[in-house]
């Protein structure tokens, strides 16, 4: 009895840190206080007062009040249009509170977000997009790979056990 009691307080002494860590999850900040946070992933907490289209598709949450100037909006919800599919309608939050999570970026003098996952209305992250940079001179149809690697080359490639130069004479019979 005295050592199933020792085996379950070992382990709960040892499933504490993660129980403590794994408690409560971030708390949401609002679009004010994000502007300071710039290139952190941070889930921030708005009301979308408009959703506004343009030509290119290009789709924009207001998140500040009618009565502020344009130019006095600091924060941005933008959804591109090449993530139409994944993020999905817009025009639903119209006049709710969400919350979004993603990356604080700049954005032509004030902070915003983009909107590339409908997931990151519901505290998931955002689309995997590869740097375009990493990726230049590498498709998935060469047989090279994108960088030169030592390591991935093959050690002495078609080399017999010995080189063909070096020739033993065979004694005769």
């Amino acid at each position: 009895m005295a050592l199933r009691r020792l085996g379950w307080i070992v382990l709960l002494s040892a499933l504490s840190p993660a129980l403590a860590f794994a408690g409560k999850p971030k708390l949401c900040v609002t679009a004010d206080e994000a502007t300071k946070l710039v290139n952190k992933d941070v889930c921030i907490t708005a009301h979308i007062y408009d959703v506004v289209e343009l030509p290119d598709g290009t789709r924009f949450l207001d998140v500040c009040t009618p009565q502020t100037p344009d130019e006095q909006c600091r924060f941005t919800l933008v959804s591109l249009w090449e993530d139409r599919e994944d993020v999905g309608e817009l025009r639903k939050y119209r006049d709710t509170d969400v919350q979004v999570r993603g990356i604080v970026r700049p954005m032509h003098g004030r902070a915003g977000m983009v909107v590339s996952h409908a997931r990151q209305f519901y505290g998931g992250p955002p689309k995997f997009k590869p740097n375009p940079k990493l990726a230049r001179g590498f498709t998935a149809d060469e047989s090279r790979a994108p960088i030169h690697d030592p390591n991935l080359r093959s050690q002495g490639g078609g080399r017999a056990f010995m080189n063909s130069r070096d020739r033993e004479t065979l004694p005769a019979k």
